[in-house]
Formats: structure tokens, sequence, C-alpha cells
């Protein structure tokens, strides 16, 4: 009795970690901790205020993990270094105001788009010279190093004469143009309302969107699909339940 005692002992524990092992992830991604990656030079969507991060990204993302049943954890870099990042696995997914582009398809995947952007020039306040796109002949053009802005100006420049200067953070492209510097940037419109709201650069933004960029969450091609998924779902709930609209107006007000 004692023999078959410690053998019916022995299958019970085995089922019992089977069973915590199911309860804990078992594929599922319940639970599961994912690392992602955002730039924190990009109010409104990414910022770090008094230690914490803040931002229309930031609140989207921890929405979608709490409706999905996953945590989060952040990691604030270069804008340039996060699909890299992702590719050296460390890195599970980005939020980063990342604009979907066929080149950036072609290694990693994107959610449904989460926000309409489109880019917009941007001059020094009082600046009449230029309104458009065709305005920018024998101007000096700055953009932020690896955004759809320093490829949209590198795309323009041979075909209208203008020359590009770039730099690594929005900060020292607005204080280039506001100083004379530069004759204009080139920028995401909601980046440049939104930091145009909060302080007075010098800036103003002249004519219409340039483009029509949309934002969306990557993974690494091919990999994550089923987080993918969840990202996709939870996206769709917030839509559906008003959390999208409330997170917007929250630091856009009634822009979108």
């Amino acid at each position: 009795m004692k023999k078959i005692g410690v053998l019916g002992l022995f299958f019970a524990l085995i089922i019992a970690l089977s069973a915590c092992g199911t309860s804990d992830d078992g594929g599922s991604g319940k639970n599961k901790t994912y690392r992602v990656g955002i730039d924190t030079t990009y109010p409104p969507f990414e910022y770090e205020e008094g230690g914490k991060y803040k931002g229309i990204d930031i609140d989207v993302m921890n929405a979608i993990a709490k409706s999905q049943g996953f945590k989060v954890k952040y990691s604030a870099m270069d804008f340039l270094g996060i699909i890299p990042a992702m590719q050296a696995g460390d890195l599970d997914m980005a939020i980063a105001g990342m604009s979907i582009t066929d080149k950036r398809k072609k290694v990693v995947d994107f959610s449904d788009p989460y926000f309409n952007a489109g880019l917009s020039l941007v001059v020094k306040k009082g600046n009449k010279d230029i309104k458009t796109i065709n305005d920018l002949k024998g101007k000096q053009v700055a953009v932020k190093k690896g955004t759809t802005g320093a490829a949209f100006a590198a795309e323009k420049a041979d075909k209208i004469g203008f020359k590009v200067v770039q730099f690594n953070d929005s900060p020292s492209m607005f204080q280039e143009v506001s100083n004379g510097s530069s004759d204009v940037l080139i920028e995401d419109y909601p980046v440049i309302a939104y930091a145009i709201s909060k302080k007075d650069l010098g800036l103003e933004i002249v004519g219409d969107r340039l483009n029509g960029d949309k934002y969306g969450i990557a993974v690494l091609k091919g990999e994550n699909g089923d987080l993918l998924k969840k990202v996709n779902k939870g996206l769709a709930e917030l839509k559906e339940n008003g959390k999208y609209d409330e997170i917007i107006k929250k630091y856009l007000g009634d822009q979108k």
C-alpha cells in the first residue's frame, strides 16, 4: 500500500506541474511580458515626464495589453535602433510613431493602422516664402534621421533642388529652423502641431499635408504572428468601446 501511495503521489505531482505550465502561458501569451521599443523624443506619441513614459503610443499599448491579458516592458532608444533591436532579438515589438511603408514591410509586419498622420512643412514664424513643396528650390531642409520625413526629403531633393540636413532628434531639428540656420523642416503633422501648442517654438505649419502616412505597431517579419493578432484584436476593441478616442482627445483635443 505504501509503495502504491508513493507512485500515486508521483503521478499527481506530474499532473500538477503540467497544469501549472498550461496556466502560465501555454502558448496563449496570457500574463507574458513583451519587450516594446519606443522613442521618447517623439511627443505626443512618446515622451518621458517625471520618470514615467507617457503619450499616445504608451496609452494605446497599455490599453491593448490590459485588454488582451499580457504585460509590456518598454525599452527607450534612438528611433534608428528599434528595428535592428528587433532583428537582434532584443525586442518583441515596437510602437514608436512608425509609419507603415513598403520598405519597412520587408523586415517587419505591421498591425492595422492606429493613427493617420501625414507630413507637414514647418517654417520660422513670419516666413512668407514657403507654402508648398515646390517653394523649396534653393532652400535648406531639416529632417530627423530614419524618419519618413527624411525619406520624403531625400526623394524630392534632387528633383526640386534643395539641400537636406539631418538631425538625431526633433528638438535639435526645431531649433535649426527657429534660429534661421535652415529654411524649413519636414515633420509628422501631429508631432509638430502638439509641440507648437505646448510651447512657443517660433515655428508655424504651412500648406497642406504632404502625404497620408499611417502609423502601425511592428513585430519582426514572420515572427510573433500570434502577438500581432492579439494587438489587432485589442486595437479593434479600443476603437469599439471608445477608449481609443479618449486617448487621442487627451493629447490632441479634437484633432486626429
